[in-house]
């Protein structure tokens, strides 16, 4: 294939993958997310292999930029599946604080006036 070829079908690639993205509603994304991350760690495990092999050096150095951009992206994704779980979590109780203690946030001289 020509450089023409390649580049209308990544550009296309992008369009498409742009809307079928932002077409996924928020109850979705973390299953969805969980999902790309599986095929990230398949990509980094790729990039480490090509690594390993290279023979010439600029074949090594994209390498090592594919495994450190795949290793940004797969450590984001999990950073964002882990803020997007943490959105479903419902927030735990707060506990009254027994009589004569310190709440966070609160100093002892203004528990004395409290008193």
């Amino acid at each position: 294939m020509d450089g023409i070829s390649l580049l209308t079908i990544t550009v296309l690639a992008v369009f498409v993958g742009f809307e079928v993205v932002s077409k996924v509603s928020s109850t979705l994304h973390t299953p969805l997310m969980s999902g790309a991350n599986a095929i990230h760690g398949i990509i980094l495990v790729g990039a480490i292999i090509v690594a390993g092999q290279a023979e010439h050096p600029w074949v090594l150095a994209v390498a090592l930029l594919a495994v450190v951009l795949a290793t940004a992206n797969l450590v984001g994704g999990f950073v964002v599946t882990d803020r997007m779980l943490e959105m479903f979590r419902g927030r735990k109780p707060d506990k009254p604080a027994a009589s004569g203690t310190v709440t966070p946030g609160e100093t002892t001289e203004n528990t004395e006036a409290r008193r």
